[in-house]
C-alpha cells in the first residue's frame, strides 16, 4: 500500500517563503504522476501543480509564476517551493499520485493521498 507523508509547512509572513516535501513509499515511485492540491477552509480542495512521469508541471493560474514543482525519483520525494506567497494561499496542502500520464487538477484522478499540512499566510 502506498504513502505519502507531508512536511515543511508553517506560518510565514506575505511575500516570504516555504518549501514543502512530500516523501513517499510506494513500488514504482518513478511511474507516477504527482501532484500537489490545497484546501481553505470552507472551500473544496483546488489542484495548484501537476508533475508527471516526464517531469512535465503544469501550474494553475493562481500560483504560477510564484510556485515550482518538482520531484527527485531517487529519493521518492515530491517538493514545492513556494515564493511570494499571499494570504489567500493560505490552506491545507496535500500530495496526490496517480499511475500513468496525468495531468489534471480533478481530485478523483488521483489515487494516493498525503495527511496534508497546514500552511498560513500572515498579511
Amino acid at each position: 500500500q502506498a504513502q505519502l507523508t507531508e512536511s515543511g509547512g508553517g506560518s510565514v509572513q506575505a511575500g516570504g517563503s516555504l518549501s514543502l516535501s512530500c516523501a513517499a513509499s510506494m513500488y514504482g515511485y518513478s511511474r507516477y504522476s504527482l501532484a500537489w492540491f490545497r484546501q481553505a477552509p470552507g472551500k473544496e480542495r483546488e489542484g495548484i501543480a501537476t508533475i508527471d512521469r516526464d517531469h512535465q508541471s503544469t501550474y494553475a493560474d493562481s500560483v504560477k509564476g510564484r510556485f515550482h514543482i518538482s520531484r527527485d525519483n531517487a529519493k521518492n520525494t515530491l517538493y514545492l517551493q513556494m515564493n511570494s506567497l499571499k494570504p489567500e494561499d493560505t490552506a491545507i496542502y496535500y500530495c496526490a499520485a496517480a499511475i500513468g500520464w496525468v495531468r489534471t487538477f480533478i481530485v478523483n484522478d488521483y489515487r494516493f493521498w498525503g495527511q496534508g499540512t497546514q500552511v498560513t499566510v500572515s498579511s
